[in-house]
């Protein structure tokens, strides 16, 4: 019983101390210093340019790794900082019909070999469309909690 009671203590020291790194269980936030931000955007910015059909720059709300796994939510902007006009896109029934909830993008990009690469991504979903992607990409849930 006291060996038991000496362990539960230790390990109880251990945590208290930080030897357990918090970080490991959580998603990290990617700042402006980050070096993976630019590769994150740079990735990002390729798909969403070619699915717009034009160039684009991003808003940047929020950008989350996880063991290899980001989530970004950002807005995308013409390079001179405009707003996308959505009506000269492929989403212009969308936006039309009221479906089109807004410009933000939701991207689930994946690290392989050291690059990242985007798995998916949705633009102005009208519901919580990265829900499911735990399920469907195996991306970790911690990446979407908050």
């Amino acid at each position: 019983m006291k060996k038991w009671g000496t362990g539960i203590l230790l390990g109880l020291a251990v945590v208290a101390a930080g030897g357990v790194p918090a970080a490991s269980a959580q998603a990290v936030q990617v700042g402006l210093g980050d070096p993976s931000r630019a590769q994150l955007l740079d990735t990002l910015r390729s798909a969403i340019a070619e699915d717009l059909k034009q160039p684009v720059k991003f808003v940047v709300r929020e950008m989350r790794t996880y063991r290899g796994w980001a989530f970004v939510t950002a807005s995308p902007r013409t390079p001179a900082g405009a707003e996308i006009d959505f009506g000269k896109t492929h989403y212009a029934e969308q936006q039309e019909a009221g479906v089109l909830d807004g410009d933000t993008v939701y991207a689930l990009l994946r690290q392989e070999r050291g690059t990242w690469r985007v798995v998916t991504f949705v633009i102005g979903p009208t519901d919580v469309a990265w829900e499911a992607w735990p399920d469907e990409h195996g991306a970790p849930k911690q990446l979407f909690a908050r």
